[in-house]
């Protein structure tokens, strides 16, 4: 069982720990196929790693992105039908026999039947537990293992349509060491079946904000459905250590010598997703019709295509998720 490994990296020291952490924690490492969009001053020395011909490896300079979304589209131009597809930042480390924890758990969900298929095409997805640098030159990492809960993604109750269409979201520790239904997806970990490269093309014209929000009622509407799984294999360094700092893409240096600059690229992404919810987005980055935003309405409580809170409870608080059975349809409970 292939997975194609999908990363977008900018300016990121931590590329090459994170490459070699997915191969060396895999089960299979000769399944793995990694493909990196790596927009950085200086590339990283691929021909130099053992499993090179694993690697799809594009070196862009900094000053020529136009973000993440754009970069992650360039690293789907990969995909060659491989039979799962992972989609992680560049700044990821991995827990023992990752790959086969995932398959397992998107096995066991899309067995479950329902007589309105949700769980034909289940995600994976999840803010990862965090890890620490503990040496950088030697490769040590601490990582964050002693909370094994289900994290689940939330929308911020401060955040509801900060800017049009637009929601901050959170992850949510909880005490369920159970698999949950999900509302949201993070950007950051996003495991499934290959077919969704296809399916759900990553837009490249959005920036920064909109990019979670946007994929997941792309994904809702096309039939896929969210869960969130206990002790999930992937952790994520949420703050920079100032002996590795790096720059971000909106940092001014660099981008005060772009013919774009990050306000303007932030601005376009917002617009894209007012026009997604109003139905004025082209295909294949449009909404699909095997589900409506009034069903995603009815189980996360946010009307997004008037920009209404209909339920605070169901669209900000865990309790909801974690009181359903994640063996039935949230549509039907």
């Amino acid at each position: 069982m292939s997975i194609f490994i999908s990363i977008a990296s900018y300016q990121d020291p931590l590329l090459v720990s994170t490459i070699f952490s997915a191969y060396n924690n895999a089960q299979n490492k000769d399944k793995l196929v990694f493909s990196v969009c790596d927009q950085s001053d200086s590339g990283i020395k691929v021909e130099e790693i053992e499993f090179r011909n694993q690697i799809h490896y594009e070196h862009i300079d900094p000053l020529f992105s136009k973000g993440p979304c754009w970069a992650r589209h360039r690293a789907q131009s990969f995909f060659n039908d491989e039979d799962f597809f992972l989609q992680i930042d560049s700044h990821t480390q991995f827990a023992k026999n990752w790959d086969l924890i995932f398959i397992e758990q998107l096995t066991k969900i899309s067995s479950i039947e329902s007589d309105d298929g949700y769980f034909k095409k289940p995600i994976i997805t999840s803010y990862p537990r965090g890890f620490e640098i503990m040496d950088f030159e030697k490769g040590l990492f601490g990582l964050h293992m002693e909370d094994k809960f289900t994290q689940l993604i939330m929308y911020r109750e401060d955040s509801l349509f900060s800017s049009g269409s637009f929601s901050r979201q959170i992850g949510i520790p909880t005490k369920c060491n159970e698999i949950t239904h999900g509302i949201l997806m993070a950007a950051g970990c996003i495991f499934t079946k290959g077919s969704f490269v296809e399916e759900i093309p990553y837009d490249p014209n959005y920036y920064f904000y909109g990019e979670e929000l946007s994929m997941a009622l792309r994904a809702f509407t096309h039939g896929y459905s969210f869960f969130h799984i206990p002790d999930a294999p992937l952790f994520h360094l949420y703050t920079d250590t100032s002996n590795i700092s790096r720059k971000l893409h909106w940092d001014p240096e660099d981008d005060q010598k772009r013919a774009i600059k990050w306000t303007e690229l932030d601005k376009k992404s917002l617009n894209r997703l007012d026009d997604l919810f109003a139905g004025n987005v082209e295909e294949p980055m449009n909404l699909g019709n095997e589900r409506s935003l009034e069903d995603y309405a009815l189980i996360s409580g946010v009307d997004l295509k008037n920009n209404v809170v209909l339920d605070l409870e169901k669209a900000t608080k865990s309790n909801f998720l974690e009181s359903l059975d994640w063996k039935i349809s949230p549509l039907k409970q």
